[in-house]
């Protein structure tokens, strides 16, 4: 019956007889071990033999937070138009609000050709709601990226929801004349390190020529003046400014005018800044900027931001320079990107003050080590033992799996080392360890789950109010031994002698900059390009640096004196 049903259903759309139907077991009819045959991510699903549309079942799908089922649909042909159409049902005495949404990636092999979580969100835009608590259809007509030869499918049930869901079809509408447009790198969203970027991009049935074919595209980045293109080869775009861009194409005619149907499509990324190891972070920034708004850092989500606070922290005989951070709850994560690293160990250090933890705290991480597959193989946890107490603790997954076994109080300074060590492939923390000393033994250590790391990015998270306390950082250092995150001599310094530089005028055309020490003694410099490539190594005569030989551009300088390092931004005109 429910097969005659859906025969019916295509046809009432207009559809027809030649419509393929590409998604298997759309119906939940066929069931083995529990779960539904040919679907192949199943979680928190169950066969319903009472509350289904028609047939003799449905899937009943229970969050307890997010839950999953998906099925990656195959013989996709690039181009071809596609309809999806699904009904579900929310349990009325289950329902708390959020509900139900689609997600899903077209596809080429096993590669994402879109990360289109939002592309599917159910009617005008919003998540799937109760809708009375009652059968409810859902349908929309795609069409596929000229690259795509598959698609991943699945519903997603959210909070304490259930949702039925019943008689799914994905099917093909056959092949299109319409013209097409896909980006197809970056990818939308990205995090690029160079300021070099090709725009990759696809077009079916529209022939690019000069005068002579349908017509030829135009192209803009971040909405300046539109730029002609005769050919489909890459956009070459090169010294992008650090940040935020946007690039529009759109096919137009031979004229120069939009298609009858406007076809364009868009991508933004980000360009951010590889900073050579080690590197140190003083926030010497305006106080109450956001941590984003600084050439070093992007965001990975939206949400609040992490802000700029005004004045430092201190512990023992270490003294922050500059300003500090600070954060709570829920909002943006901000990274910053370094010099890519897959031996030997990665570490990170900075001063933390806590401020107050939620009524209702939980543990929660909130620093993270990244590798270059966006992994959090090193994370760095909040464990509250009170209303006013805390500890450390440290994982590789989700769950927080050790934890010091120092307490350390609402408003004490503490002074933590984390890292990873990719060798051995171990997690560890150290929490207020002695200065000017030897590696000591960790407060917490445990074998990692993964392996062949290669860690690239320093990562602030912020996840709710009851996982991330309301807290101060400043001093934020990363390197790849010991000495480069802790201070080497105590005796007279601060924990950051070197940031006490001024570098004047910059940006500069003379060919020469001044760097102003607060130290006498010898400073060495070494010079990269923005892409890491070492330039030259000099020692600084009498606080002046030659540059006159460096081209216009943006230039990294490595600075050290008095065994501690740190990097600054140059900027040649």
């Amino acid at each position: 019956m429910k097969k005659i049903y859906l025969f019916l259903f295509l046809i009432a759309f207009g559809y027809g007889a030649n419509a393929q139907e590409l998604l298997l077991n759309g119906g939940f009819e066929s069931w083995t071990a529990g779960e539904p045959d040919s679907w192949t991510k199943v979680e928190n699903t169950t066969e319903e033999t009472v509350e289904f549309r028609t047939g003799n079942s449905s899937a009943k799908h229970t969050a307890s937070g997010t839950k999953d089922l998906g099925q990656t649909i195959t013989g996709i042909v690039g181009g071809n138009s596609y309809t999806l159409s699904l009904w579900y049902k929310v349990d009325a005495n289950s329902n708390d609000g959020s509900d139900a949404r689609i997600w899903s990636n077209w596809k080429n092999g096993t590669s994402n050709l879109t990360d289109n979580e939002d592309e599917l969100k159910g009617p005008n835009n919003a998540y799937f709601d109760n809708n009375g608590f009652v059968w409810t259809n859902y349908t929309v007509t795609l069409t596929a990226p000229a690259a795509a030869d598959g698609f991943y499918f699945e519903v997603r049930t959210y909070g304490n929801a259930v949702v039925y869901w019943d008689d799914l079809s994905f099917f093909a509408n056959g092949s299109s004349t319409t013209p097409t447009l896909s980006i197809t790198a970056p990818t939308n969203g990205a995090t690029l390190n160079s300021q070099d970027v090709d725009v990759t991009f696809e077009i079916l049935n529209f022939n690019v020529a000069n005068g002579s074919g349908d017509g030829h595209i135009v192209y803009n980045v971040d909405g300046g003046t539109n730029i002609d293109k005769f050919d489909t080869t890459d956009i070459a775009l090169t010294g992008l400014a650090f940040g935020d861009h946007t690039v529009n194409i759109e096919l137009v005619d031979n004229s120069g005018a939009s298609l009858a149907t406007p076809v364009s499509s868009d991508v933004s990324f980000t360009i951010s800044q590889i900073q050579t190891l080690p590197y140190t972070e003083s926030f010497d920034y305006t106080a109450a900027e956001t941590l984003t708004e600084q050439d070093a850092w992007t965001s990975l989500f939206s949400g609040d931001d992490v802000l700029i606070a005004s004045g430092n922290l201190n512990y023992s005989s270490l003294s922050g320079f500059g300003n500090s951070i600070s954060f709570d709850g829920g909002g943006a994560d901000p990274v910053v990107d370094f010099t890519p690293t897959n031996s030997g160990k990665i570490y990170s250090s900075f001063m933390l003050k806590i401020d107050a933890l939620d009524a209702a705290a939980t543990n929660g991480y909130f620093g993270i080590l990244r590798n270059d597959n966006g992994g959090y193989e090193s994370r760095l946890w909040i464990s509250p033992l009170s209303a006013t107490t805390y500890s450390v603790g440290i994982s590789n997954g989700g769950s927080l799996t050790e934890i010091s076994s120092d307490v350390h109080n609402i408003g004490d300074t503490v002074f933590i080392v984390f890292n990873y060590d990719i060798d051995n492939d171990t997690v560890s923390v150290w929490t207020n360890p002695g200065l000017g000393v030897a590696e000591p033994t960790a407060s917490a250590t445990e074998a990692s789950l993964t392996s062949g790391n290669t860690f690239t990015q320093f990562l602030l998270r912020q996840d709710s109010a009851t996982e991330t306390p309301t807290l101060i950082m400043d001093e934020l250092r990363i390197g790849t031994t010991w000495a480069d995150v802790t201070p080497g001599t105590l005796s007279n310094s601060v924990f950051n002698t070197v940031e006490k530089f001024k570098i004047y005028p910059n940006p500069t055309n003379s060919g020469l900059v001044t760097i102003q020490s607060t130290s006498t003694e010898a400073i060495n410099v070494t010079v990269f390009d923005i892409l890491g490539k070492q330039i030259s190594s000099n020692k600084v005569l009498n606080n002046k640096l030659d540059v006159s030989n460096l081209n216009a551009g943006v230039y990294l300088l490595n600075i050290t004196q008095n065994n501690l390092t740190t990097t600054k931004k140059l900027v040649v005109k």
